[in-house]
């Protein structure tokens, strides 16, 4: 078990009480942290890659957390369905995400990944298409590398965003260049229109997350 791997097991046995002999169901695990993705800075405020933040923006106002800025990450809690969550954004770049993300887990005391919902762009997902996910690998995207390298688990949640791949000479391209300008310039007024129904939806999805569990939100929003 790696190091990170150990803490979260740590982390469980000083906030979960102890279970009884007979008690050998799984524990449940709600999520009590949401983390947007994105850049900081306000040349990047309004690009593609910034989804996360966009969604952490308006799901704070709507339930009235202020974010405010707490070392690595603008962090804020309250209330949502009924249940106590933190919201962050990091205020690392996205692919130092981890750094961010990792230090506000000890200090939360998360006691297992499955309390952590991710929110970022997803490139191979069609514009404006939102998808959870209970569990996985980065699948290309940088912010969720760092997080699963820093934490030293894939299990946290994830709520994906579609932003579509740049097309070059009619094909979607993987070139890193091409993709980079993509990722970080900001989407035609049409574009945009499809990614501002998508954050509702995602804010939608997270809220039934909160108030019921992730099994409910990825039946009703998958």
């Amino acid at each position: 078990m790696s190091e990170r791997g150990g803490l979260w097991q740590r982390l469980r046995r000083i906030v979960t009480p102890e279970r009884a002999p007979d008690e050998d169901a799984a524990p449940s695990y709600r999520v009590r942290f949401v983390v947007g993705l994105g850049n900081p800075g306000g040349e990047y405020a309004m690009t593609r890659h910034n989804i996360g933040f966009w969604t952490v923006n308006r799901l704070a106002r709507r339930h009235n957390i202020e974010l405010k800025t707490s070392g690595q990450a603008a962090l804020g809690q309250g209330r949502i369905g009924g249940r106590e969550v933190a919201l962050a954004k990091p205020r690392t770049f996205v692919n130092k995400s981890g750094i961010a993300v990792w230090n506000l887990v000890k200090r939360l005391k998360l006691d297992d990944a499955r309390e952590l919902l991710v929110v970022h762009d997803d490139l191979d997902l069609p514009v404006g298409k939102v998808r959870l996910r209970a569990r996985g690998g980065h699948g290309g995207n940088n912010g969720i590398r760092s997080i699963i390298e820093t934490t030293g688990s894939d299990e946290f949640r994830r709520l994906r965003i579609g932003i579509g791949r740049p097309v070059v000479n009619g094909k979607p391209s993987h070139e890193p260049d091409v993709v980079a300008d993509y990722v970080l310039s900001d989407p035609p007024p049409d574009e945009r229109d499809l990614l501002d129904e998508a954050v509702e939806r995602a804010i939608e999805a997270i809220e039934v997350a909160l108030a019921e569990d992730i099994d409910q939100a990825m039946a009703r929003f998958n």
